[in-house]
């Protein structure tokens, strides 16, 4: 185990979560107190992390900080590695503000208000996870946990094509992120040793150049789908708004 200090990001992507496991236990018939429970455990995430980036993070250091590293899977070589840095940390906050937003902006939602809020903290928690993993496999379980509750609101909470554009969405994007696995799989194997899935180690390691390029390109066509690049953007405009 290898923590600096107390595990912040730990507590920041799991306590979305856990909330949203304690939803069928909240007491509600019409909704309302569901809204103001999700509501209060968005806006508590990102208070949260305005307080420990506020209080824990230096601003003048390039490095990773708030790390946290815990052997998850040995077998696998599978750790639980989360950290932050200059780049990641404003992509923290602002999902954690997004997010809380979309809750609020989704206060009229009164079909399935338990799954609704379920889905919406079970994503909070995914997309927090994508932003601080530091090992690759970790990356990988985040960024597929982030498609199940979007299919899910988009199919049953979306528009006239809701189905349709559902579907499209999760062939492009789990289908794109095979490459991210595929990628972290052949870093992690290439030139024998012990099997790890940390993104420092891997960023260490000597490929050829073919390889890398092969890399790239796989990472690029899972990270640019997910994104909407172009040519890879054509299921956004099925998506409705």
């Amino acid at each position: 185990m290898i923590a600096n200090q107390f595990p912040w990001l730990t507590i920041i992507i799991a306590f979305p979560f856990i909330a949203a496991l304690l939803i069928p236990l909240v007491p509600d018939k019409q909704g309302k107190t569901l809204r103001w429970y999700a509501l209060g455990v968005g806006l508590t995430d990102f208070i949260l992390m305005c307080y420990v980036f506020w209080q824990h993070y230096d601003t003048t250091n390039a490095s990773l900080q708030l790390v946290e590293q815990y052997s998850w899977i040995p077998q696998l070589g599978l750790s639980w590695a989360v950290s932050v840095d200059g780049l990641s940390m404003p992509l923290v906050l602002l999902a954690g503000l997004v997010t809380t937003l979309s809750i609020f902006s989704a206060w009229q939602v009164d079909r399935k208000p338990r799954l609704f809020y379920f889905l919406m903290l079970v994503l909070y928690s995914a997309q927090i996870g994508v932003f601080v993993a530091q090992d690759i496999l970790l990356l990988f379980i985040m960024w597929e946990l982030e498609l199940v509750p979007v299919y899910l609101l988009v199919s049953i909470w979306g528009g006239q094509k809701r189905r349709y554009a559902a579907t499209k969405f999760l062939l492009y994007t789990a289908l794109a992120s095979i490459f991210i696995l595929i990628a972290g799989l052949g870093m992690a194997l290439y030139g024998g040793g012990e099997i790890t899935f940390d993104m420092m180690a891997l960023g260490l390691k000597e490929y050829p150049i073919g390889l890398e390029i092969l890399l790239y390109g796989g990472l690029l066509i899972a990270f640019g789908a997910k994104l909407a690049v172009f040519p890879l953007h054509t299921w956004l405009p099925a998506v409705p708004v």
